[in-house]
């Protein structure tokens, strides 16, 4: 170990912010920055980000944490970032040649259509569902409508791939142009079992390989990152979702986890690479030697979808979500909302289907059937993941909408199981330091509140439970 380098920093890049957290190497957070993280949509369903803007947020982050924690004790960084979003770049400059393209972006959705007739294949040979959130239709794109794009490949300087490249490439000493395996399996481009780009989907999505990033494990040496004149090892790159299990210390193979933000996700750790279709299979980590699987289910309307209630409404989403922690139960004739903001995810798989409220209402209960169809969609991929993982013992739910008592309640009550909510925000931040310091037995896991499901207290929301699951399967059957 280096003399007097006793701190790792996590880099956990986001759809809302990018936030750069120091830890010691027993797991006590020294310091914290943030920069926000701007995003511009339009009504043709585009979500973007200013790429130059993003990467100068990052080392804003980067360089406030250096007046938090010198920079002179930085024994080694690591960094998670958003998944599916995906970036092109000029690699040689490093300079950007396309806007950044959100998970959330569903321009692709009518051109994926002609790929219908083999879905199935596409799934057993990635682990992900067709879909226009993941990366191959959105860099498509970006080769069809982006002269700069096309531009750059013909002179061989195109890089293209997942946000989390493009971050290394400007952050890290000599550009690398190279991808980690978690961050490649939400492309639809990669194979979880033969861990290699799918020859066959390159070929039919039109994706050249020379334009992507090389593959690499999660875990490794990713090159130095430079922070007042120390140079500090990089030696973790993953998604932010696959950051999350390792909150909380080792992974318990019994538990299921949540994770509750801009999307929400639900993971069971796998030894294997597990194709069960309508679920996804991710990497959690990678080295050399291993590989640690994830099999998926995702909620895209979770904190996206509180902040459409307020676009839609005109009402401060955060004030009524702390507001329902006084709510009693709701009445007979309570509404139900069909969440499709950002695209139904699984286990239904509609990225066109329109979110709708079944039954009037006022505000208040509307927001409440919002704050439900969140729940509701949890219950629905926890129920699928039981199917092929069995059903686990306990969730541990993690995430800012995690900090809500009553949906933490809710959760305990529609599934039936107990909730451990992990005492801190940033979840993906504390995984990721937990991977970066090298799983240290000394770790300290983050307190945990328990939320236990009170069966007879608990029946009027599992019976709106099986009413909204009518409701919405009825809708997508129309």
């Amino acid at each position: 170990m280096n003399a007097g380098r006793d701190v790792v920093v996590a880099i956990d890049q986001g759809g809302h912010a990018t936030r750069a957290v120091a830890y010691d190497l027993h797991g006590l957070r020294l310091g914290s920055a943030m920069a926000n993280v701007d995003t511009d949509r339009n009504a043709l369903g585009y979500v973007e980000h200013d790429g130059e803007s993003l990467i100068a947020g990052v080392r804003d982050a980067l360089n406030e944490l250096t007046m938090l924690v010198s920079a002179e004790r930085w024994l080694a960084a690591g960094l998670a970032v958003q998944r599916s979003t995906i970036a092109c770049w000029d690699g040689d400059s490093g300079a950007l040649l396309a806007p950044v393209i959100s998970w959330q972006d569903r321009r692709q959705a009518a051109w994926l259509r002609r790929f219908d007739c083999v879905a199935g294949e596409v799934h057993r040979s990635t682990g992900l569902p067709l879909s226009p959130h993941y990366g191959a239709s959105k860099l498509r794109w970006c080769l069809d409508h982006v002269g700069a794009v096309r531009q750059a490949q013909a002179t061989g300087r195109l890089c293209a791939g997942p946000l989390a490249s493009l971050v290394l490439a400007r952050l890290i000493e000599g550009k690398p142009c190279v991808v980690d395996e978690a961050n490649a399996s939400r492309t639809q481009l990669w194979s979880p079992i033969d861990r290699r780009w799918s020859p066959r989907l390159l070929e039919m999505f039109g994706i050249p390989e020379a334009i992507l990033p090389r593959l690499v494990p999660t875990e490794g040496d990713f090159g130095t990152l430079r922070m007042a004149a120390r140079s500090v090892p990089v030696v973790v790159c993953t998604g932010d979702q696959a950051a999350v299990p390792f909150a909380s210390g080792q992974l318990d193979t019994e538990a299921a986890y949540v994770n509750l933000g801009t999307g929400a996700f639900t993971l069971r750790p796998m030894t294997r690479a597990l194709l069960a279709p309508p679920l996804l299979t991710s990497v959690l980590r990678s080295d050399r030697q291993q590989v640690n699987f994830v099999l998926e289910g995702t909620v895209n309307g979770a904190g996206s979808a509180l902040d459409w209630f307020e676009r839609e409404e005109g009402l401060p989403a955060a004030r009524m979500l702390a507001g329902l922690e006084r709510a009693g139960p709701c009445g007979p004739d309570a509404p139900f909302f069909l969440n499709g903001v950002s695209g139904l995810g699984s286990p239904f798989w509609a990225p066109q289907f329109e979110s709708r409220y079944v039954g009037d209402a006022q505000p208040h209960e509307r927001f409440r059937a919002v704050v439900e169809s969140i729940v509701f969609l949890l219950r629905a991929n926890l129920d699928e993941l039981a199917l092929h993982a069995g059903r686990p013992a306990r969730i541990i739910a993690s995430g800012g909408l995690a900090g809500s008592d009553f949906l933490m309640h809710a959760l305990a009550a529609v599934t039936g199981l107990p909730v451990d909510r992990l005492d801190d925000a940033e979840a993906t931040s504390r995984g990721l330091a937990f991977l970066v310091a090298g799983q240290p037995v000394q770790w300290e896991s983050p307190t945990l509140a328990t939320f236990s499901p009170e069966p007879r207290a608990d029946q009027l929301l599992r019976a709106r439970y099986l009413k909204w699951l009518q409701l919405l399967k009825e809708a997508l059957r129309r």
